[in-house]
């Protein structure tokens, strides 16, 4: 009866430890990411702080430098005025730079955008589907799409001018 009991009770410890270890290993090592070299692009439709409105299904025929960010993430902020200083430049050469906020306020976002001289299309993403739909994670994560829509590389963390120089000129359409 003894040994029994503690059959029962060991099959139980071991299931529940499975779960556990499953349920943990899934939520913080698993690559969730939709996002990938190779795949096509996931379409959205999102209106930028000007009330225009960005289907990334548009674009098509430009490279697409898509910038996943918030306010309040150092990387994020450092990255942003070398993006503007590139932007100009790269926006003739047929690259296009769409910023997509991590659901902050309207607020918060313009007068970042405002400080900081941005004139590159920025979108909130409020319910967060488009960064669900990419499986963004961590911030800021940055997906950069040919003109055919295929993405050709995701790159998690800050960028340096030098990266984002280089980014640009992989996605310029005819390279």
């Amino acid at each position: 009866m003894k040994s029994k009991r503690l059959i029962m009770r060991t099959s139980i410890l071991t299931i529940i430890g499975i779960a556990l270890a499953y349920t943990f290993y899934s939520n913080f090592f698993a690559d969730r990411s939709v996002a990938q070299a190779g795949n096509d692009s996931v379409n959205f439709v999102l209106n930028d702080l000007e009330g225009e409105r960005i289907e990334l299904e548009n674009l098509k025929g430009k490279g697409v430098f898509l910038n996943f960010w918030g306010t309040y993430c150092p990387p994020c902020v450092e990255e942003m005025p070398i993006m503007q200083e590139l932007y100009a430049d790269y926006k003739e050469k047929g690259v296009e730079i769409i910023a997509v906020n991590a659901a902050e306020p309207s607020l918060t976002v313009e007068r970042f955008a405002e400080r900081y001289g941005l004139t590159f299309p920025i979108a909130i993403d409020k319910g967060r589907n488009v960064i669900d739909a990419y499986g963004i994670s961590p911030l800021p994560t940055t997906i950069l799409i040919d003109e055919h829509g295929e993405i050709v590389r995701v790159h998690q963390g800050g960028m340096t001018e030098e990266m984002v120089h280089d980014f640009m000129e992989e996605i310029k359409p005819g390279t």
